[in-house]
């Protein structure tokens, strides 16, 4: 049975709210932001310890949301041995790529190829390949990074729904990852191709990246941009970008290049830059 809460989200204008959601967050009235500033963090209890900043000195909701945080507060694993985790989160689900479909929850899947939206070629690289997808929880810190070092290749920012990630709402929606919105970015390095989706939902008033781009949140049309040309490399660790507001990220590794560690489970809880996976590279 459906529960009320996803019954709402379908039911409530999803766009208009984030939108909503987006112009309070971007908002510098300093009564304003301190408020919700101290109140969600009181809330979720966020480890203000860890940032670089104080709960003062942010300019708004947004710029607290997406805070930095202190030198060394996330130690890299060796990088040359691990593929390391790109956010703080949960683990949702970690598995193999199968029959081109991708495991959700019970009963419920979504193919790699509509999720990427870089064509049937490219999503066929990861056939048999390993997944993992990681739910960022309001209390995390939200900036995203490289698992593996790897240049940038292609990113297809794909619109669609905004409905929430958590646990509920992924047990109860068909494909869910696969039509919300969401920004897929394909990597070449080392452990081969990788690629790292960024997967918007309620409220999330955007989404951005270190490199420039021609998509804005909640657009109308998908916007595919080629970085082949470009020199966009990255170190394991360096960021990729930021939720405002936020969400999950799924990351798909080409067949034979990433083995997940056996003690992660659905429900571990990681880090930032911790080893979650052993790599191999291309040569074996």
């Amino acid at each position: 049975m459906t529960s009320p809460f996803v019954l709402l989200q379908h039911l409530a204008p999803q766009h208009a709210l984030s939108r909503l959601a987006g112009a309070l967050a971007s908002s510098e009235r300093v009564w304003l932001k301190d408020w919700m500033i101290r109140r969600f963090s009181a809330t979720y209890g966020v480890d203000m310890a860890e940032a670089a900043r104080g709960l003062s000195e942010f300019a708004s909701f947004n710029d607290f949301f997406t805070r930095e945080l202190r030198p060394g507060a996330r130690p890299l694993a060796d990088a040359s041995e691990f593929i390391l985790s790109p956010a703080d989160g949960a683990i949702s689900q970690v598995g193999t790529i199968t029959g081109g479909r991708i495991f959700q929850a019970k009963g419920r899947d979504f193919s790699a190829a509509e999720l990427l939206g870089l064509g049937a070629e490219t999503a066929a690289r990861f056939e048999g390949g390993q997944f993992m997808t990681i739910y960022l929880s309001p209390r995390d810190y939200h900036r995203v990074h490289l698992p593996a070092p790897g240049r940038l290749r292609t990113t297809a920012y794909i619109p669609g729904d905004l409905f929430s990630v958590n646990g509920t709402t992924t047990e109860q929606v068909d494909r869910l990852f696969a039509r919300n919105e969401r920004l897929a970015c394909l990597f070449d390095g080392p452990a081969g191709s990788f690629a790292s989706v960024m997967v918007g939902a309620m409220i999330v008033a955007g989404i951005d990246t270190v490199w420039p781009h021609r998509f804005t949140g909640h657009g109308r049309s998908v916007v595919r941009e080629d970085f082949a040309g470009e020199a966009w490399d990255f170190a394991a660790g360096d960021e990729m970008g930021q939720f405002h507001l936020g969400s999950t990220v799924v990351l798909l590794f080409e067949p034979g290049r990433a083995d997940w560690l056996e003690k992660l489970r659905p429900g571990s809880v990681v880090r930032m830059g911790q080893a979650i996976g052993r790599r191999r590279s291309v040569d074996g």
